[in-house]
Formats: C-alpha cells, structure tokens, sequence
C-alpha cells in the first residue's frame, strides 16, 4: 500500500435518491448534517438502468447549489449510447465534473443488457464523449466480484475500467481488512497505482446487512456474525457493537494508509457520525 500514503485521504458520504417527499426532506437534513463535517464530496447512486436519472440529478444539484461538491453515479446496463450521451451532456451543462461509473444491475424482469456488458466500456465511452471534463471513480471488489471466476479474473476486470481511464476507485464495503490491504498489494503488481478508497458500511440492522451481503458478495466475519446472532433482537447492543466493529475497521484502514474512507449512510447521519467523531477524523 505504499503508493496510497503520500496521498491527501477523502472522505465522502454515500446517498440514494429519495422518491417520496417526506423522504427529500429526511435526506436534505442528513446531508446538511453531514455537510458540517466537510467531506471531500457527496456521491448519490442510480437506479438500474436509469431508473432515478432525474432524482439522481435533482439530489446532485441541490447539494451542489448549497456549495458542496456531488458526484452522480452512472449504471450503463440497460442503457444505450444515445441515452447515456444525453446524461453527460445534462450533467455537463450543470456543471458537475465528478462521477460514479458504474455496469449496475439489469431490473428485475429485463433479458437484455442494452449496448454495454461492462464497467470500462462505459468509461471509455465517457472519456470518448466528454475528454477529461470528469473526474471518474469505478466500483473494486477486495472480496472478489461475485460474478468474478477467480480473484485474477477479478484483478484483470478492474485493470480494464482503469486502463479506460479510471481517475480513483471505490470499494465494495467489506469488515476484513486484510481482504483490502492483499487487493491493493495485488493491484500494484499489476501496475495499478490510482487512489483506491475504502467503502464503509456502518451497521444498524443485522438481518437488513445479511440481505445486503449476500446480494453483494461481501463476507461478514463469522466471529461477527455469531456475536450479532447472539443479540438476538436486541437492537441497542446490535448498533453498539456493530460501532466497535467499524470504527475499529477504519481505524486500522487509514493507520495502514487507505487513502481515505467512503461512507454507504443509508440517508442516515446517525452511525455515520459516531464513527466519524470516534475516529477524530475532523482533526485529522
């Protein structure tokens, strides 16, 4: 991990666009809350193919007007050239220079993948439309992709959407460390030396990360696991440990050098904000 520690670490929060009223006002107030903390950035995700592209944009350009910077996430599956062409150039006109580039997931009930298969032939495609205009980040997966045959066959995914022209990764959330510090390791071998940011996922509901992770192929340490089996229903012992556990985590990530930390906050300050402040991260 030596190439990552001379780097100046980001830290950014994670959002998903809200589709109710009531839940836009949930989010204005969890980001403003966040906002104080001063975060390198604020990215907000993208239904599958598509599906939020306004609520995407509409979050974006409300955290971007009250004068924090916002990165869209852009999915390409289910997507064509045309529609994907007309996204940058939305996004451009407003001024937004950072984003997610992302394969997504197809929605439930579609067959076909529309013009693109993969995470790199979107940001070739992005970087063909619009030059160096953004700042992109692509997903990594120190756990090994679950779609992936080997952990080589994952390594070589991630090396095309950088030689695409990647500026910075983020990770698929993970609570073993060493998982993390061997992918960068690996990474470097292959001449892979981009920012590779952790991503974070506090813990407030086991069974809710359970779905979560086995959706994502992201493992829960069986030592973990067992302890938060034992709590049972008790919710306030599950969210104090589940604390212990993540704080510890980045604690180790940033002594070890991760260039920063980015946060899946679920559109919740909350736990985010404990883990922050544990952390001493504002004095850092």
């Amino acid at each position: 991990m030596q190439s990552q520690q001379a780097l100046k670490k980001i830290f950014s929060f994670e959002f998903f666009p809200p589709k109710t009223e009531q839940g836009a006002e949930k989010l204005r107030q969890t980001w403003r809350q966040l906002a104080q903390l001063k975060p390198g950035f604020f990215s907000v995700t993208y239904g599958a193919a598509g599906s939020t592209r306004e609520l995407t944009l509409g979050t974006v350009l409300e955290i971007q007007r009250a004068g924090y910077p916002a990165a869209p996430h852009i999915s390409c599956i289910g997507s064509t050239r045309e529609g994907l062409a007309e996204v940058l150039a939305q996004y451009k006109e407003n001024g937004i220079r950072h984003v997610v580039a992302l394969r997504g997931d197809l929605p439930s009930g579609t067959f076909g993948g529309g013009e693109f298969r993969y995470a790199n032939e979107l940001v070739e495609f992005i970087r063909a439309e619009t030059g160096d205009h953004f700042y992109i980040e692509v997903a990594a997966y120190p756990e090994v992709h679950p779609q992936a045959r080997s952990a080589q066959e994952n390594i070589a995914h991630f090396k095309r959407k950088v030689d695409a022209g990647a500026n910075a990764a983020i990770t698929q959330y993970f609570y073993n460390p060493d998982a993390y510090f061997s992918f960068v390791d690996e990474c470097e071998a292959e001449g892979i030396n981009l920012p590779i940011v952790p991503g974070i996922m506090p813990i407030a509901n086991f069974s809710q990360l359970s779905r979560f992770s086995e959706a994502c192929g992201a493992e829960i340490p069986r030592w973990v696991r067992m302890k938060m089996l034992g709590y049972g229903d008790d919710t306030a012992s599950i969210k104090a440990f589940g604390l212990d556990v993540v704080t510890q985590l980045c604690d180790r990530l940033l002594t070890a050098g991760a260039p920063g930390l980015h946060f899946y906050t679920m559109n919740s300050a909350g736990l985010t904000s404990v883990i922050w402040d544990r952390l001493h991260l504002s004095s850092r």
